[in-house]
Parts: C-alpha cells; structure tokens; sequence
C-alpha cells in the first residue's frame, strides 16, 4: 500500500510541471544537506527519485546558458544530470571538461568526425564552433532514434553543417553489426545481414575518400569498446605529419580494454604513440557539473591514477602538445581522471577544488 501511494504521488508532481520543477530544486538542496563521503547520492538515492518523474519516450527541451537548445529523449544518466544541472542553464549537456576540449579543438578547423554523436550532446557544440570557420561534423549514430534527436537538434540550432550518419565506424566496410544493450551503453556486435537492428560499418578512411576530404582536422569517438577498430580505419589520417594529422578525442573502458600493464602499454594507446601522437586523459565528471572558469585538467597516459572499479574516462591525443601550453590547461600526475563527488578529493576532485 505505502508503495502504491509512494507511485501515486510521484504521478502527480510528474503531471505537473512546476511542481516538478520545485521537487527537483529540493531535490538538489538535499544533496548538498546529506553530502556523505563514500556514499554516491546521486546515483543511490536522488537521482531514481527524478527518473520516477520521467518516461523513456518523453521528450524534455533544455537550453544552455548561450541559447543553444537540446530535445533529448529520458534515456539515460545524460539526460537525467542534464536536468538537474546547476546553474539551470549551463554551458555544456555533458561532460564539462570535454566539452570545452573539444570546442577548443574544433577551432577554426574544416573537417570533423564524430563516433556515436547520441542526440549531438557534443556534436551541437562542435557544430557551432566548426561553422564559424565554415567546417563540417560528419556524425555517426547508428541508433535510430538517437540519430533522429540528432537531426532535430541541428535543425532546432540552425545548424546545417551537421551531417548524421547510420553507419558504425569499424576497421572495415564490409562488417554487419548491431547495438547490443540499452540506449547510451550499447556496445556493437558483429551479426547476420538479416538481423532486425542491422546496421553497415564503414572506415573514416573509405567514408571521408568517398566525400573527398584529404584532411581532417577532428575525431570523437564514444562508441563502447570500438575506438580501437574505428581509429585503426582512419590510419591514411593519423599516419599524416604534425599540424595535418587530427586531434583525437576517445573513450576508453576498462570493460574493452585491458590496462593491467600499464595505459601507456595498451594496443590502443602503442597505436596512436606509435604514429606520433601524444596522449592524456582528461579529468572530468561523467555527469552534468559547473566548472566555468576552471582549466582543462590533463594527466600524462603513463601517470593515469587506475584503481578502483571498472570504469571509463575520455583521453585526448595529439601531435603538438604545445596546443595544451596556455592557461585552459592543467597538467597534473597521480590522480584520477574520473572526478566524483563522493570519493578522496586528493584523488577524484579537481585540483583547482570543487
């Protein structure tokens, strides 16, 4: 009975709009109130009071501070911390130090490539920045109906410079895969034609030849377990000398990659060191967080802070490493690249303070 009425009530402040914005306001003044090291909120307890507030299908339209809106489907963790970020309009979607990187990098460039561009939480932004130098994002989302937020968005923004694709980016152009897993955590499987969620892969190599790009100026990829494979396509690009050759933004996951060696000695990173490349991880908060103003944190691959859980982080490779000498940067050794809000501040906070 106490769990039924529990689902009613939270049905009514869900129906309602302004009470479902004043619940989530207290929602977020509770967890400043009951901040207790060692214990995840977000994630144990404020954050499912919000999701009960939302249906999957549902549609929620969220603006950043410089006007640039966002449709997105409640879907997943972005969605959620999305809305119940601070300041209410903030200057990212997703993953504040990286989305400021990867703006940084998109400077005055003409060519871009995004691996799983989502709802364009990153593309968008990209999308921005690349226009005023008159530049391109060719986004790869094979998940339909994000793919289908992703066109929306470009349109909502004004942004004719996106172009959405279908295909998975792979080692090949001959491979059939589909997404296996929900929405933001899909990894890719290799399938029959015939599989009802079948999708082509294509390399950057082929895809960009085809469209006759000589030069690139960027790569993103977040595509669960398949950077190794998609940057492995895009040798002709990467083999390229310094200031032709793209700066490079990727996730990694322990769950795809086998660190026990040591970052700096994984197939993936030998990969890029060995065509040249200088490689960091970048410190940040996989959720929605404020840190305007704050610089960029960067940590040298072979002095990565690894222990702990399975989990992810994005890393960024480039053949100048003077591009990060300046004051949007910090380098720092020894600490984590995941920053969480629960954990030892000397390991999982910005160096700069929260």
């Amino acid at each position: 009975m106490n769990t039924q009425k529990l689902t009613e009530a939270l049905s009514q402040i869900a129906a309602r709009p302004k009470w479902r914005e004043a619940f989530i306001q207290h929602i977020q003044a509770l967890e400043k109130v009951i901040a207790t090291p060692g214990v995840d909120l977000r994630e144990d307890v404020t954050g499912p009071l919000v999701d009960a507030l939302f249906d999957d299908d549902q549609v929620i339209r969220k603006q950043l501070a410089d006007g640039t809106q966002f449709d997105f489907l409640y879907r997943s963790k972005i969605a959620r911390d999305f809305i119940m970020s601070e300041p209410s309009l903030p200057d990212h979607a997703w993953e504040p130090h990286t989305s400021r990187l990867l703006v940084y990098l998109a400077r005055g460039g003409k060519q871009a490539v995004i691996g799983g561009a989502y709802f364009g939480d990153h593309a968008v932004l990209m999308a921005k920045e690349l226009a005023k130098s008159g530049g391109v994002v060719h986004a790869f989302e094979p998940n339909p109906d994000q793919r289908k937020m992703l066109t929306h968005n470009a349109e909502l923004n004004g942004l004719t410079n996106i172009r959405p694709r279908s295909e998975g980016l792979w080692d090949n152009s001959t491979t059939t895969l589909a997404l296996v897993g929900y929405d933001s955590f899909a990894h890719p499987e290799t399938v029959d034609s015939d599989h009802d969620d079948a999708f082509q892969t294509v390399t950057i190599n082929e895809y960009l030849a085809a469209n006759h790009v000589d030069k690139l100026d960027l790569i993103m990829l977040d595509i669960e377990g398949a950077e190794f494979r998609a940057l492995q396509g895009a040798d002709k690009f990467l083999s390229q000398p310094v200031g032709q050759a793209p700066n490079i933004v990727f996730e990694v996951h322990r769950h795809y990659v086998d660190w026990s060696n040591g970052l700096e000695n994984t197939d993936l990173i030998r990969y890029l060191t060995g065509h040249g490349y200088h490689v960091f991880a970048v410190r940040d908060f996989n959720s929605n967080y404020n840190l305007a103003g704050k610089p960029i944190e960067l940590i040298p691959a072979d002095a990565v802070y690894l222990e702990g859980p399975d989990h992810g982080f994005n890393m960024v490779a480039v053949k100048d490493p003077a591009l990060f000498d300046n004051a949007n940067f910090l380098m720092c050794k020894n600490v984590s690249p995941k920053l969480l809000r629960h954990k030892d501040p000397a390991l999982h906070h910005p160096t700069t303070g929260l």
